[in-house]
């Protein structure tokens, strides 16, 4: 990951540490549902441009370390990610959209977001 990028104007290094969890923390990523995010996650990743160098998908949480074009929000990228897989998610498994505490989200609201740096060996 020590490398950089080039897209037609720039030349950057913009490598993030993200971290992001299920509604309650509920332990629900697991099997064929874990299967279904982890191959979403570098799906859409690459559909944007990303590299995921690491992806790490638990039962309760989801670790990520990818490589982001400049042109591209995070926070725009996150509200995609999560939206689109929860859509999914609730299409593929509608027994899902019945359990009493999630209605109609998925994901919890927030994420949490780390610039790499010096720090990347680490990380991964």
């Amino acid at each position: 990951m020590t490398k950089y990028r080039k897209l037609s104007h720039v030349v950057f290094k913009c490598d993030y540490h993200i971290v992001w969890v299920p509604k309650f923390r509920f332990r629900i990523l697991k099997s064929a549902i874990k299967e279904l995010v982890a191959h979403d996650i570098m799906m859409l990743y690459e559909w944007k441009g990303c590299i995921v160098e690491q992806l790490n998908v638990q039962e309760d949480h989801v670790h990520l370390l990818v490589s982001v074009p400049p042109k591209i929000s995070i926070s725009q990228l996150m509200g995609t990610l999560k939206g689109k897989i929860a859509i999914k998610l609730f299409k593929s498994y509608p027994k899902l959209k019945k359990k009493p505490y999630w209605g109609n989200r998925f994901w919890a609201r927030g994420y949490f977001v780390n610039t790499v740096g010096l720090d990347e060996e680490m990380i991964k």
